[in-house]
């Protein structure tokens, strides 16, 4: 089931599982997913109402940006670079908001892991976020 609402040439689209609950939301320019989507859980155990599983922005039909995904069994929220669809650039893997891990990524193929924020600071250390 979907329902939406139009703004100018974007509609803004809410896609529902068959049992009512949110699947997804977001902007969309004819069939091209656009700019920031929210996508839900679909497990029909609600550990939270309207828990969210990841977010992004899309450019084009494409994942562009930051991605966050949502772990609820392991308590983790991991970051993710995309351009072009791929992971390009950094992810940051959290437990309970604290950072345990950073990843580099290049066209989707990981090239780096630091376990330690010092290191990947001493490795990387003209980048911020």
């Amino acid at each position: 089931m979907t329902s939406g609402y139009a703004s100018e040439e974007k509609i803004y689209i809410k896609i529902y599982y068959s049992n009512g609950i949110i699947k997804a939301e977001g902007w969309q320019m004819g069939a091209i997913k656009t700019d920031d989507w929210i996508f839900y859980h679909s497990n029909d155990r609600v550990v939270s109402k309207g828990h969210i599983e990841k977010e992004g922005h899309y450019v084009n039909g494409s994942a562009e940006d930051w991605w966050v995904f949502y772990d609820i069994e392991s308590s983790k929220t991991i970051k993710f670079q995309y351009r072009n669809n791929l992971k390009n650039g950094y992810s940051l893997c959290y437990k309970n908001t604290k950072l345990i891990k950073a990843e580099k990524y290049i066209n989707d193929k990981k090239v780096g892991e630091w376990n330690s924020f010092i290191a990947f600071k001493l490795d990387n250390p003209g980048v911020s976020f």
